[in-house]
């Protein structure tokens, strides 16, 4: 079976030798971090700390796993609870951010209104704003309102992101016709309606690259929810995580574990939506 694409003509060109041998090499290389660390997280402390280090799976990876299951942190939570909240928070912030930035950015590309290019340019400017200043007086926002340790000081503030209503300004700009618009207006049908029947069809490319960006992102996020809920408050997986690694007596191997047990809801998500993600892009591409 070879490796065929398609070239503007419509006529196929065939994968030589090459193709496979590069293609081939950037997986091995992609798929290493991963394979790693579940042979470091099947053997024990005193195997990975050897020089080299063990580059085949050992016998200990359910008893390591067992150990991550079981632990209890600081505030007795255990990693099962931490799981359920990283589920909840990242699940929230997607759905809202994508809903959101979908929004936003049809009405930045194709509404006319006062001000519009300004407002884009500053909630643009927001991306160049790093995270670590708004730490402080988020947090004090957050304390004010009795948030601390509580889900929503995670879920508020992540509800949309710049980055998603300029991906998606930029995708409704090309991608959506305005005799569409404007035929949806002569049919009668109200700003709502138009963006559920009309704006969400097709958008629905870019929306699913943006969802699994924005899980992604809110899946690993670790700074603002170590602060936000701490690891002995009610904490999300990587924070729960965090603290399996402190301490005096530090086991690599659990760890290594543990951060197999984060690793298998993307994995999972990814093999559920891929394909889909994937079908929605090439079609969103098909022109004519």
């Amino acid at each position: 079976m070879s490796l065929r694409t398609r070239n503007p003509a419509g006529r196929l060109h065939s994968g030589g030798p090459i193709t496979y041998i590069v293609l081939s090499v950037v997986a091995l290389v992609s798929l290493f971090p991963l394979y790693f660390a579940v042979v470091a997280a099947s053997t024990s402390q005193s195997r990975i700390a050897q020089s080299p280090p063990p580059l085949i799976p050992h016998g200990n990876l359910l008893q390591n796993l067992r150990a991550v299951w079981d632990y209890q942190g600081p505030g007795a939570h255990t990693l099962g609870l931490a799981m359920v909240n990283s589920i909840i928070v990242a699940g929230a912030v997607t759905v809202s951010t994508v809903l959101f930035s979908t929004f936003a950015g049809f009405a930045f590309a194709k509404l006319r209104f006062t001000g519009r290019n300004l407002l884009l340019i500053l909630v643009v400017a927001t991306i160049a704003v790093p995270p670590q200043l708004i730490v402080l007086p988020l947090f004090q926002i957050i304390s004010g309102l009795h948030w601390t340790n509580q889900l929503q000081s995670v879920i508020l503030p992540s509800l949309v992101t710049a980055f998603g209503v300029f991906f998606m300004r930029q995708f409704l700009s090309e991608a959506l016709p305005t005799e569409l618009l404007e035929a949806a207006r002569v049919d009668g049908a109200n700003s709502l309606r138009t963006v559920w029947h009309v704006v969400f069809p097709v958008a629905r490319p870019a929306m699913a690259v943006l969802g699994m960006l924005t899980f992604v992102q809110a899946w690993n996020d670790f700074l603002w929810p170590l602060i936000a809920l701490t690891p002995s408050g009610n904490p999300t997986l990587q924070v729960a995580l965090a603290s399996i690694g402190g301490g005096y007596n530090i086991n690599e191997a659990v760890i290594m574990a543990g951060a197999v047990v984060a690793t298998v809801p993307l994995l999972l998500a990814f093999a559920l939506f891929g394909k889909q993600i994937v079908g929605g892009i090439m079609q969103g591409a098909v022109k004519g």
